[in-house]
């Protein structure tokens, strides 16, 4: 189990919208050292489904070539078809990731608990290792395809050395609670406005978008619950929940593409595989001008 702020790294393009490595390994290594304890890589802030299987499998490899260990590290692998959720999720565990976070195949609604717990049973049996730990994801107003708490018992119940936690991003609290009262469960709101209760009720932490931009601050709040410094922990939460929804008015990740850039210099920070766009100069600097109070310079 990763404790502490896990981020879901953003996807670097070149001007040609090829991938880029170099600046890849740049964000990862910084977000690592000013306050993340993890990288969740190829998630929806991730633009993941814009993404081949070809070249996560690289961006994996070359992530943890640059030095980044596969302990700290729970890569997105779920697609809508079994044999490269298969092919991605063993990938993963053969170079030692902490675990894999895998989606519900999302194309085809209306399947049924049914359906889905045979998704999930076929890609265990598929990827068949011993080392393999799956992240649940559960982001219904993307995906179009949520994780019912029945669902999720089950699976937990049928493999329970291998169901090991869910990453809930559906933003309903309730949701997240009732995730957390399910037995030796490893829940990551995904978000960092409920994680204060989460860690009281037994969380860890969580996986938020905004650690790509903020992560030191969120990070100091976890690391507050966690040391049961709470009244500190909630003053500083305070600026935290006010960031995010700041974010939380723009397009999340053209915005945080467009402040990367704009902090860094980069200007290939700004470039978004479509149909994503960039977000417009008036408005990254509205943003910018907007997070200045909360010490944030871009």
């Amino acid at each position: 189990m990763i404790k502490g702020l896990i981020a879901p790294i953003l996807s670097p393009f070149n001007d040609d919208l090829s991938f880029n490595q170099e600046l890849y390994n740049e964000l990862a290594a910084e977000l690592l050292s000013t306050g993340c304890s993890g990288l969740a890589p190829f998630g929806t802030t991730g633009e993941a489904l814009s993404v081949s299987s070809s070249e996560r499998m690289a961006a994996l490899e070359g992530l943890i070539a640059s030095g980044v260990d596969p302990q700290c590290i729970i890569p997105g692998t779920g697609l809508c078809n079994l044999p490269e959720s298969i092919a991605l999720s063993r990938h993963a565990v053969e170079r030692g990731c902490a675990g894999v976070m895998t989606l519900p195949p999302f194309y085809f609604k209306g399947m049924g608990d049914d359906g889905y717990f045979d998704y999930f049973e076929k890609l265990i049996d598929g990827v068949d290792h011993p080392d393999l730990k799956i992240y649940l994801y559960h982001i219904p107003q993307v995906s179009g395809v949520g994780l019912s708490i029945d669902l999720v018992t089950r699976l937990r119940t049928a493999y329970p050395d291998v169901i090991v936690g869910i990453k809930d991003s559906s933003g309903d609290w309730d949701n997240t609670r009732r995730l957390l009262a399910i037995d030796g469960l490893i829940v990551y709101p995904g978000a960092e406005l409920p994680v204060i209760d989460a860690i009281r009720l037994g969380g860890p932490g969580c996986i938020s978008a905004t650690a790509n931009l903020n992560g030191g601050d969120i990070a100091n709040v976890i690391d507050l619950c966690h040391a049961g410094k709470w009244d500190e922990a909630e003053a500083a939460h305070k600026p935290v929940k006010e960031v995010r929804m700041l974010f939380q008015d723009y397009a999340p990740i053209p915005a945080q593409k467009a402040l990367l850039a704009r902090r860094t210099g980069e200007a290939r920070w700004n470039n978004l595989r479509p149909p994503f766009r960039a977000m417009g100069d008036d408005r990254r600097d509205a943003l910018a001008a907007s997070l200045e109070p909360y010490g944030m310079r871009f």
